[in-house]
């Protein structure tokens, strides 16, 4: 299994070992994260589904198509988001998103950058891609501030890309190439 380390955190691909883990995380930020994504139904906040979506990432892992890993405190292993690089394309393009997700307890304090950092380091020297973008709401400011700081840069706006709770919204495309990181 892969796992990148950083100061503060750790990234590892999860396990089933990990499904009531990744349960509790998402209850955990229902409501924080339904700001800026889809809600889910009920059935999404238990171990079974999560164990499945896990079990999915893995084979995407083993087709190469997707790294998808848990954040963890390092000082203590407690998972604390979520970070993956997916949709991957190779030549002509060679090109791949990036999407995370924190706990709220976690916001404010760096994480999301030093998880990204971390993916995008990966996602250049270990998986082989040339360009890595990510999607993220005007609204969301902090996300905004983690895509800057790691790099990455606005490209323009996506009008009415993404059906999130029920309204059409816009969404900046952020990107950065591999000789920029």
């Amino acid at each position: 299994m892969i796992t990148l380390k950083g100061e503060r955190i750790v990234l590892r691909v999860l396990t089933d070992d990990d499904a009531l883990a990744m349960t509790n995380l998402v209850s955990r930020n229902k409501h924080y994260w339904s700001v800026y994504e889809p809600r889910h139904d009920s059935s999404y906040y238990t171990v079974g589904v999560q164990r499945e979506k896990i079990r999915e990432s893995l084979q995407q892992l083993r087709e190469k198509r997707e790294y998808s890993f848990g954040i963890f405190r390092a000082e203590d292993g407690r998972l604390i988001g979520h970070i993956s690089l997916y949709g991957l394309k190779r030549l002509p393009f060679l090109s791949a998103f990036v999407g995370y997700s924190v706990d709220q307890g976690e916001a404010g304090r760096g994480i999301a950058t030093e998880a990204l950092k971390l993916v995008l380091r990966f996602g250049f020297e270990r998986a082989g891609m040339h360009r890595i973008e990510a999607y993220v709401s005007p609204r969301n400011q902090a996300s905004v501030r983690v895509l800057e700081k790691a790099g990455m840069e606005r490209e323009g706006l996506l009008r009415q890309l993404l059906f999130i709770n029920g309204v059409w919204e816009d969404h900046y495309l952020y990107a950065i190439l591999e000789d920029s990181h």
